[in-house]
């Protein structure tokens, strides 16, 4: 991957929508030979897709909480089960396992305060193997 290929990454993070004669211009190149390297960078899995960002409180899912959850068993099957039934809730629209503690970094996305508390008493809450939920409000989303 050389300085071009970077800008055109650079590029499409910004706005994956830019129109090939846009994006080449950019960078610097003419059309032909960028869209060349767009469908290089995504044969050869740099570029892995495209996504629309679309606002969470138009969907019912504005209120964001992250949430740190520890385990009582580090068994391979029991984190294994933990992983399939939570990363299954439509509510949780991330969720890491970490090194350490927390043993799992998870985001989730309900309509309100009342919905997420109705989700941790009558979801996830009931998930076997859970040893401590702590549950964290953003004051202000920075960046």
């Amino acid at each position: 991957m050389d300085a071009i290929d970077r800008a055109i990454i650079a590029q499409l993070r910004r706005d994956a929508r830019l129109p090939n004669v846009e994006l080449a211009e950019r960078v610097g190149l003419t059309p032909a030979p960028c869209l060349r390297r767009v469908r290089r960078l995504e044969e050869d899995g740099v570029i892995v897709g495209y996504h629309a960002d679309i606002d969470p409180a138009v969907e019912g899912r504005g209120f964001e909480v992250l949430v740190n959850i520890d385990l009582v068993s580090k068994a391979r099957d029991a984190f294994l089960a933990f992983e399939e039934q939570v990363a299954a809730f439509d509510e949780v629209i991330e969720m890491r396992r970490m090194f350490g503690l927390p043993d799992y970094f998870v985001r989730v996305a309900t309509r309100d305060l009342e919905a997420y508390e109705a989700f941790v008493t009558d979801r996830l809450g009931r998930t076997p193997g859970l040893a401590r939920i702590d549950s964290h409000l953003t004051m202000k989303k920075i960046k």
